[in-house]
Formats: C-alpha cells, structure tokens, sequence
C-alpha cells in the first residue's frame, strides 16, 4: 500500500500538469511566457512549484503572497528528494 502512495505523490502533479495544459494552454502561456523549456524541466524536477507558478500567473505572479506559495510548494518538492534519503538511513539501508 505504502508504494502504491509513494507512485501515486510522484505522478499526481504531473498528471495534473498536463490535464491543466490540456484544457486551459493559454494560463501556461501567461505563466511561462511562451518558454516551453521551463514547463518541461519544471515537470521533471519541481513539479508542484511549476503548479503553483501556472496557478498565480493571473493573480500577479510571483510577488507578495505568491511567493510564499511557491516558496512552500518547492519546499514540497525538495522534500520528495530528501525524504527518500532520510528513510532509508534510518533503516540502515
């Protein structure tokens, strides 16, 4: 069951990404500036920072309060990477 969670956290943004691009292109357009590189690189590495940015683009983007959301989800992120790390040292793996 653990795994099945773990799989499902690891892909559910990504899904979720590319459902939003799917059905609303031009919020990514606006978020992004046409740049498709950092959509791409964004749903290979920090996938739920790259959520938060295409969600704040009509709201002003990265300022104020948004940067506390995107600040959140990259930590959201990072975590999925070191969270790994930290378990498997403690089980002496």
């Amino acid at each position: 069951m653990c795994c099945v969670v773990a799989v499902a956290a690891l892909i559910g943004p990504r899904v979720a990404m590319v459902l939003w691009w799917l059905l609303d292109p031009l919020r990514w357009a606006l978020a992004f500036d046409g740049a498709w590189i950092v959509p791409v690189l964004g749903f290979l590495f920090l996938p739920w920072t790259t959520l938060v940015i295409a969600f704040l683009a009509p709201f002003g983007g990265v300022s104020g309060l948004g940067l506390l959301w995107i600040l959140l989800a990259l930590i959201v992120d990072l975590g999925a990477y070191g969270g790994g790390y930290r378990s498997r040292r403690a089980f002496g793996t």
